[in-house]
């Protein structure tokens, strides 16, 4: 890749990208976007960095302005430029709990008493997962640090496949399955597992991966009841699986939501404690994350 444009964005705009799935079209090669916090001190001042192999058209410029709320600024890469290096630099690592997840440019920064997760894949990593994932890591952690076990968990949308990583490294001997719609993001997954030595597999301990449309999956049918199901997609896919993961859902088990937004959690609450389900955490900040129980 030898071209790169920053353009500004607000937190919401550069957290929403990790949800696109197609957000250029009209381009033949799909460039690489990720976003950053450039200063903590402004929390709402994000910048959108989009890389591609040939120089942007005006049609993809003009999206990148629709995706983020400033004027692109483009720059022409070195051929030697390493533009993963590039990508991931701005990408700082999430601490949560117990957790410290990074890319492989902050692999010296591994501290030792955490349990490490190398996440080599920016555009999940990079974007909104950084404040939904840390939510979940932090809620996982505060489970297991109040003394509760799950042996059967499953991992809806799993994008990189680090939620089950974590599951499975607090609760070692249980079977866990994570699906996501997105192929690609099922070859992410089987890439970081290898990284971070997770074994794949059936048995217990091991992680089993598979794509699927919500739980529509004879995988996730044969697995179920679950006695932990995490999802950490979009609000409106979360109602709308609502009966289904409460279905799934084994009698007591834990259901861990994320990637809504706090003006969306008490829709995505109501939907659950229709069914009987009640929180038992609603979280905190922009980007909730709610625990419940059957």
């Amino acid at each position: 890749m030898s071209w790169r444009v920053t353009v500004p964005c607000t937190r919401a705009q550069g957290e929403s990208i990790a949800d696109g799935e197609d957000l250029f079209p009209l381009s033949a090669v799909q460039p690489v976007v990720v976003a950053d916090e450039p200063d903590e001190a402004r929390p709402d001042e994000w910048l959108l960095h989009a890389y591609f192999e040939q120089q942007p058209t005006d049609e993809e410029l003009h999206r990148l302005r629709e995706l983020g709320s400033g004027e692109p600024e483009v720059q022409h890469l070195e051929d030697t430029t390493d533009w993963v290096t590039r990508s991931q630099s701005g990408l700082q690592p999430i601490r949560a709990g117990r957790f410290f997840v990074h890319t492989p440019m902050h692999y010296a920064d591994r501290p030792a008493d955490a349990v490490n997760f190398e996440i080599d894949a920016g555009l999940a990593f990079g974007t909104g997962q950084h404040a939904t994932t840390a939510g979940c890591l932090k809620a996982l952690d505060a489970l297991a640090g109040n003394g509760c076990e799950f042996t059967n968990v499953a991992d809806i949308g799993t994008g990189t496949g680090l939620l089950a990583f974590a599951a499975l490294s607090l609760w070692p001997g249980a079977r866990c399955i994570a699906t996501d719609i997105d192929p690609v993001a099922i070859d992410v997954s089987r890439d970081n597992a290898a990284i971070n030595g997770v074994r794949l597999g059936h048995a217990p301990g091991e992680l089993l991966l598979a794509v699927a449309d919500g739980m529509g999956s004879p995988m996730l049918s044969a697995r179920a009841p679950f006695d932990l199901l995490i999802a950490n997609i979009l609000a409106g896919p979360l109602i709308e699986l609502a009966p289904d993961f409460a279905k799934a859902l084994a009698p007591g088990g834990t259901v861990i939501l994320a990637g809504l937004l706090d003006t969306q959690a008490d829709a995505v609450a109501s939907a659950y404690e229709a069914l009987n389900l009640r929180v038992r955490d609603r979280g905190t900040g922009e980007w909730p994350v709610l625990v419940l129980q059957s």
